[in-house]
């Protein structure tokens, strides 16, 4: 495939995961897959408290076999459903992959619960041995859980319990708030009725009365069922303070940590330095409020659109080829695996009728190669989505060699190629982009992502230290305790720069991970301005700087965080790391500044 051609020609070729068989390939590596997940259970099932060495690097061997074969399987359907996911036999093909590959895991489930209720001595002896190498890491983040691991059987009765206690109220959860509909002003001085999400999305609105009315008319929405969503908080805040004090977590955040692999002093760090920042948004909608015309924001104003310019239009051809030289001028290396992508049938660029949408990279299994779904318009976006996901890409390419349990990284650093990959290109448009307007606009596109994924993140991570501390210190919460909780935190972040609605106190009652994963919101933060600190480390280094980021990627997941960016000479737990980062969101903030200047705009 040539970089000359459409974007409508660019189509990935998924039939090389499962050997040229399609559909039926994907039931034979299943069948394969279970009688290989018997034969597993019977040689190792109640044996591997007394496996010996060799015995731990066979049985490793093997797992790695079988997460071959359910992997291939499993990436063929689930991209089989995003390509197309209005035929009714992806759906069913994907369904049957996750039925069969839940009764495969759940044959292998003992051997982990095993390992981890090895003595330590006799567990750091096998871990000392030869054969692991590309499982070691693996199987020590494993036994970190146990010191806050109940006994089997209790283990037992709250899996089982589960869907009935937290699951529950998290289902009746996204239920109530999937309903949610707003009302709007419509054609003609009729009303119209929209989903939350749509509504939420007419604050870019270039009309401030129209964004003052939908910010109202959200409110309203929240109304009716607010003191329901406040019990279902409630009921979690409470159901994980009891958790964390059966196992024996020091505070509500310290179980996400450890799932992160992120130490508590690192993500103090993280949340201290973008506190001390806050007054980068606030020097941001300060300017925005110039833009617009207006003497100071409100709430509803921090989406709105400042560029009404036309935007340029990107072709494939000239898209990937800008992709190719940023990635080039940092390491010839990047830019070679980003050509396979494109040459090799890796991506499925153009917009069909039920292809899912936004975009993603699947790394698939270590023995494979990654893919990249797009949905290509052929706008500035686009050429930064297709420099993230590359990113992705060449992440999970340079470290396929770590075998399928130590390829992938922790939440907390799973974006950090990504992003350095867009920063990249990033730079390379703003060096592009000369009219004032179309600068002003890319860059503040740039600088309201970093504020959503950086600063207001930390704002909601507040928010729930404020909110498990008070369920915890003073019992039931009222709703009108949640929203004074959610106003400080938002007040923190936004200073005089913004003025929050009485409205606004009840925006935290939609948003789902306070209610399904306590404690996620941080690794948003966590990651983006990772990336952005490890780009400011290039910019300090120059090109000395690409092998050790290269070296970084190509170990994937086989050493904790702190350990994985030691290599490029960083320290997590030092606030100087994450402000490296936050300099750079700085320095684009004084770029606007010009081109606003510049636009005749201030």
């Amino acid at each position: 495939m040539s970089t000359s051609v459409e974007h409508t020609d660019v189509a990935w070729d998924l039939e090389t995961l499962v050997h040229g068989e399609g559909p039926d390939g994907v039931l034979r590596l299943l069948d394969e897959a279970q009688a290989q997940a018997d034969e597993f259970a019977s040689a190792y099932q109640g044996k591997v408290a007394e496996i010996n060495a060799a015995g731990l690097a066979a049985a490793i061997g093997e797992l790695v076999e079988l997460t071959d074969l359910v992997g291939r399987a499993g990436s063929y359907a689930s991209l089989k459903f995003a390509e197309d996911t209005a035929k009714p036999e992806h759906g069913a093909l994907l369904a049957a992959v996750e039925e069969r590959g839940t009764a495969i895991q759940t044959k292998l489930l003992f051997f982990e619960l095993e390992w981890t209720a090895l003595d330590d001595a006799r567990a750091e002896e096998l871990l000392s041995s030869p054969g692991i190498e590309k499982a070691r890491h693996h199987l020590r983040t494993v036994r970190k859980e146990k010191p806050h691991m109940l006994s089997e059987p209790e283990e037992r009765i709250l899996a089982e319990k589960s869907s009935s206690s937290r699951g529950a109220w998290d289902r009746l959860f996204d239920e109530l708030t999937s309903v949610i509909e707003v009302e709007l002003p419509g054609e003609g001085g009729a009303t119209q009725t929209v989903p939350l999400d749509v509504a939420l999305s007419q604050l870019t609105s270039p009309d401030r009365e129209a964004r003052k009315t939908v910010a109202e008319a959200v409110t309203k929405a929240l109304e009716p069922g607010l003191r329901t969503r406040a019990f279902i908080f409630n009921t979690l805040l409470q159901d994980k303070a009891v958790e964390d004090r059966l196992r024996s977590f020091p505070s509500w955040i310290a179980s996400r940590n450890l799932a992160n692999e992120a130490s508590d002093e690192s993500v103090q760090a993280l949340v201290d330095a973008v506190q001390e920042a806050y007054d980068v948004p606030q020097r941001w909608y300060k300017l925005k409020a110039q833009i617009l015309g207006v003497d100071k924001l409100a709430d509803y104003d921090r989406m709105a659109s400042v560029s009404q310019a036309d935007e340029q239009e990107f072709s494939w051809e000239e898209s990937t080829e800008m992709v190719y030289t940023s990635f080039d001028a940092f390491a010839t290396e990047m830019g070679d695996v980003a050509r396979k992508f494109v040459n090799e049938g890796w991506i499925d660029a153009p917009v069909r009728p039920g292809k899912r949408g936004g975009a993603f990279c699947a790394y698939t299994v270590p023995s494979h190669h990654p893919y990249v779904l797009l949905n290509w318009t052929s706008r500035r976006r686009d050429v930064l989505t297709l420099a993230h996901e590359l990113g992705h890409g060449i992440h999970a390419y340079l470290a396929r060699g770590r075998g399928p349990f130590e390829q992938t990284t922790p939440l907390t650093l799973a974006e950090t190629a990504s992003v350095f990959g867009e920063t990249l290109v990033f730079d390379r448009l703003v060096e592009q982009t000369t009219e004032p307007q179309a600068r002003l606009g890319l860059l503040a596109e740039q600088i309201e992502g970093s504020i959503a994924t950086i600063f207001r993140q930390t704002a909601m991570n507040r928010f729930e230290h404020g909110v498990h501390t008070a369920r915890r210190e003073e019992g039931e919460l009222s709703v009108e305790r949640f929203g004074e909780l959610w106003y400080e935190s938002q007040a923190a972040m936004l200073g005089d720069a913004v003025d929050i609605t009485d409205g606004y106190r009840s925006w935290w009652s939609y948003v789902p991970h306070f209610i399904g994963t306590p404690g996620y919101v941080y690794a948003y933060a966590y990651g983006q301005l990772m990336a952005l600190s490890v780009y400011g480390k290039y910019r300090e280094e120059g090109p000395s700087f690409a092998p050790k980021y290269l070296e970084l990627l190509g170990t994937g997941g086989s050493k904790s965080p702190e350990d994985l960016v030691a290599i490029a000479g960083l320290d997590l737990a030092d606030k100087g790391f994450w402000r490296s980062g936050l300099a750079l969101v700085r320095d684009q903030l004084d770029q606007a500044e010009q081109a606003a200047r510049d636009a005749g705009k201030i």
